[in-house]
């Protein structure tokens, strides 16, 4: 069965200076969804908003019904912040029984990684640490993945294995990904938002990437 998630009415502002306006965007498990824009655009709010941590006039849907405070709701959506978001003094091994997931299964993707799961995140270098948290919420249960600057921190081998572990998981969930290295996102993604100036643009293609003023490509 495939599962949607939609949005859309989004009105969002600061000081008076709105942020969002005019927002749709519509997910499906067993797809990949871009969002490309420009710092300071509101990708990391707009994924917010999804999750429902932040408020603000919004219609959040999930397969048509609606939406508050998702991450309150088991198993439908996951949320991988722009910043570390587990502390650093768990052990690997407290990690993953939170997230009720075998370490087993990651040390023989990541062989790389320290022998004894007992070690603390803390104790791992910036792209280990980042590789965990995207590992860990892209593998657990849920419908749908937020995912906001995956890659920050990650060398380029650890891209290519984090883009594999994506792939896989496409099979079962839908993904929404935001990253400045676009070209990482643009090549494993089955469609693109651009967002600018409060609105989100379904990109054509992608010379909409170079009309739209985001990058040169």
């Amino acid at each position: 069965m495939i599962h949607t998630l939609e949005v859309d009415s989004v009105q969002l502002g600061f000081n008076d200076r709105k942020i969002l306006s005019d927002i749709y965007l519509r997910l499906e498990t067993g797809k990949i969804t871009g969002l490309l824009g420009r710092n300071g655009s509101g990708k990391s709010c707009l994924m917010k908003i999804i999750y429902g941590t932040l408020k603000c006039e919004s219609s959040v849907r999930f397969d048509k019904i609606a939406q508050y405070e998702a991450f309150k709701k088991n198993n439908q959506v996951n949320y991988l912040p722009q910043f570390n978001f587990i502390p650093t003094r768990l052990s690997l091994k407290r990690i993953f029984k939170d997230f009720d997931l075998a370490y087993l299964d990651f040390e023989k993707r990541f062989p790389e990684f320290p022998p004894s799961h007992n070690s603390s995140i803390g104790s791992l270098s910036g792209g280990e640490r980042r590789l965990v948290e995207l590992y860990v919420i892209v593998k657990s249960r849920s419908y749908f993945a937020l995912l906001d600057e995956p890659f920050t921190h990650l060398s380029p081998i650890q891209i290519q294995k984090a883009k594999e572990i994506l792939m896989d998981e496409k099979k079962s969930k839908g993904m929404l990904i935001t990253d400045h290295l676009f070209r990482h996102v643009t090549d494993i993604c089955d469609s693109f938002y651009i967002l600018k100036d409060g609105k989100t643009h379904l990109s054509k293609g992608f010379e909409d990437i170079e009309r739209l003023g985001y990058a040169k490509i």
